[in-house]
């Protein structure tokens, strides 16, 4: 599925996009609050300024994605893989990373006040 796509799948209504392959997806500044993208393929996507609040994730690839300044508050990252992603400035607060890999993930601006982090790989 292109990222277009996605987005237009969204605003027509649609949230469950799980087992999808957005391998490096351009969905940056995209409005996604609260869609399950669980077991999706984000590897190397670029989602920059994306708003993911509340989100479903879990489970997903987004192994050296860009996530610079994107909107992760609430969002469910169980098991998710983020190594080597980028997450400067995220807002990961209250997010549910247990069990997430975070293996070289850029962390230092990123907010997780509240975040869940019980067996996170770091």
């Amino acid at each position: 599925m292109q990222a277009e796509e996605l987005i237009q799948r969204y605003k027509s209504g649609e949230r469950n996009f799980r087992s999808i392959s957005l391998h490096e997806g351009q969905l940056m500044n995209a409005n996604l609050a609260k869609i399950s993208l669980e077991k999706v393929d984000l590897i190397d996507a670029d989602l920059e300024n994306a708003n993911l609040r509340e989100a479903n994730l879990k489970d997903a690839n987004l192994s050296g994605a860009w996530l610079f300044a994107a909107d992760l508050k609430g969002a469910m990252l169980k098991g998710a893989n983020l190594s080597g992603a980028f997450l400067g400035l995220a807002d990961l607060r209250g997010a549910d990373l247990s069990q997430a890999n975070l293996a070289g993930a850029y962390l230092k601006t990123a907010r997780l006040d509240g975040a869940i982090l019980t067996d996170t790989q770091m």
